[in-house]
């Protein structure tokens, strides 16, 4: 499809003066109420568990699940403003938390990662499987689980469960590599000091799970993403190193095989995106998926002055709607 152009996001409010401000701020100070969950734990093929949380009204057969990001869980801002929003709009909302970001850590040796698409499927396949009511099934995903939602939907291709209609991402890696990269940046430091501690907090909790499966004092010396891929993700995950982890599970290798229609909405001043996260060449002769890049909005950001709601979790109804 055509890249959307102009968007329709125009800017922030005043105060928002850059991608950075447009990121933190609603990082820090952005609350959203009203939002009750019902907790279901499901099991995963391998011996492991996913919490998944229901949002649910009366008389819907209409299922939107979505993905968070990195080191992010259902209660996060952005998950929970998506959440109120569709139920208001008459669709029940499933919230699912990757492997230990559900407040208890997970019981296998592996954590979860931006490539980590078989534990979406696991999701969706338990939702088919258990409840058949819904024949209108949509995924969203923000950041990493917007890359995680456009691999499922690569790997699955014309197998694809027909009760998925649409999808809809943003601020969303299309190339790991690629966003991995800006962590190198200095203006990036804090991006990467806050996602660095919160992971090395989790490796040492799989330390104690699985003595001798960390090294610890390694662990501790880490400052820099390049050694923590290289020597963490990558060696417990099953890879050569960092740069082959980035590789094989960067989402922009499945893409081009997507079925349904889909939304990636990425800010042209996203601060943690880069070249080849704005798949402008495939957008532009791909049936099924539609680009709006917004000059404006940082990452997981998007603010409408005086509004509840950001414009991405507006944009995601209009898009998914338009397709049920």
């Amino acid at each position: 499809m055509p890249i959307i152009y102009p968007s329709s996001y125009r800017r922030p409010p005043r105060h928002y003066f850059n991608g950075h401000f447009e990121t933190v701020i609603p990082s820090i100070f952005r609350k959203i109420g009203d939002v009750k969950y019902l907790r279901e734990r499901i099991a995963t093929p391998d011996g492991d568990f996913l919490d998944i949380d229901w949002s649910t009204i009366e008389h819907s057969n209409k299922l939107v699940i979505i993905s968070h990001g990195l080191e992010g869980d259902s209660q996060r801002h952005y998950v929970t403003a998506q959440v109120k929003l569709l139920n208001q709009q008459g669709f029940n909302v499933l919230a699912w938390n990757n492997r230990s970001c559900s407040g208890e850590m997970n019981l296998t040796k592996v954590l979860y990662h931006h490539g980590a698409s078989h534990d979406l499927a696991a999701v969706v396949d338990h939702v088919i499987l258990t409840k058949p009511n819904y024949n209108e099934i949509y995924l969203t995903g923000i950041s990493m689980g917007g890359a995680q939602t456009l691999k499922y939907l690569g790997e699955q291709g014309d197998k694809l469960p027909t009760q998925i209609c649409a999808a809809a991402v943003y601020s969303t890696p299309c190339n790991l590599a690629d966003s991995a990269a800006t962590l190198k940046l200095p203006a990036n430091f804090f991006y990467k000091r806050k996602f660095l501690s919160k992971l090395k907090v989790k490796m040492l909790a799989k330390a104690k799970q699985f003595p001798g499966l960390i090294d610890i004092e390694l662990l501790g010396k880490v400052k820099d993403f390049d050694v923590f891929d290289d020597q963490f993700t990558a060696k417990l995950h099953g890879f050569e190193d960092g740069q082959d982890f980035y590789q094989s599970v960067s989402a922009d290798n499945w893409m081009e095989q997507i079925q349904v229609p889909t939304l990636i909405m990425n800010a042209k001043n996203d601060p943690l995106l880069a070249d080849r996260c704005y798949p402008v060449a495939l957008a532009n002769q791909h049936p099924h998926i539609f680009l709006e890049v917004p000059k404006r909005g940082g990452h997981t950001g998007f603010v409408l002055a005086g509004e509840e709601f950001t414009w991405a979790e507006i944009r995601i109804y209009h898009f998914l709607r338009t397709f049920g």
